[in-house]
C-alpha cells in the first residue's frame, strides 16, 4: 500500500506511516519471537516433558522431537526476537504453529475458538519468512539474509 500523500485519505499522516513503518516491523517480530521464548521456557527446561503430548500427535520417537520442539520455540524465538537467521527461524516456528492449529482444531476439536491464537501467530511468523528482518535486525547489521 503506498503512503505517497496524494493516495491517503488523509494525507497529512503520510510522514507518520513512512516513519513507523520499521518500528511497527519491529515491534511485530520482537512481539512473535518474545513469546515463542516464553512460550518454549518451560520446554527447554525440561525438553523431553512433551514426549507423550508429541507422540500423541502422530509424531515418533517423542524423544527425537520433544527436544526438537523445546529448541524451535525457545532459541527460534530468540532468532527470530533478534532478527538472526529470520527465515529460518519463522519457517520452523510456523510449522510448529501449524501443527497447533491442527491439534487444537481437529484433535481436541475445538475448531477455529481453539485454533484462532495458533492461526494469527502463524500469519505473524509466515509473514517474516516471507519478508526476512528489517533494517533492525541483526541479519541487516551483518548484511546477510537467507
Amino acid at each position: 500500500m503506498s503512503t505517497e500523500p496524494n493516495r491517503l485519505f488523509i494525507p497529512v499522516l503520510a510522514p507518520v506511516y513512512r516513519s513507523g513503518h520499521d518500528l511497527a516491523e519491529t515491534l511485530l517480530r520482537l512481539v512473535a519471537g518474545g513469546f515463542l521464548v516464553i512460550h518454549g521456557a518451560g520446554k527447554i527446561v525440561d525438553p523431553f516433558g512433551a514426549v507423550q503430548m508429541v507422540e500423541g500427535l502422530g509424531f515418533y520417537p517423542g524423544v527425537f522431537w520433544s527436544p526438537l520442539l523445546a529448541a524451535t520455540e525457545f532459541f527460534g524465538g530468540i532468532l527470530l526476537a533478534i532478527g538472526l537467521l529470520t527465515r529460518p527461524a519463522a519457517f520452523a516456528a510456523t510449522i510448529v504453529l501449524l501443527v497447533t492449529v491442527y491439534f487444537h482444531w481437529v484433535q481436541l476439536d475445538q475448531g477455529f475458538s481453539g485454533a484462532e491464537k495458533s492461526l494469527l501467530w502463524a500469519a505473524m511468523t509466515f509473514y517474516f519468512v516471507i519478508r526476512g528482518g528489517n533494517s533492525q535486525s541483526v541479519d541487516a547489521r551483518l548484511k546477510k539474509t537467507f
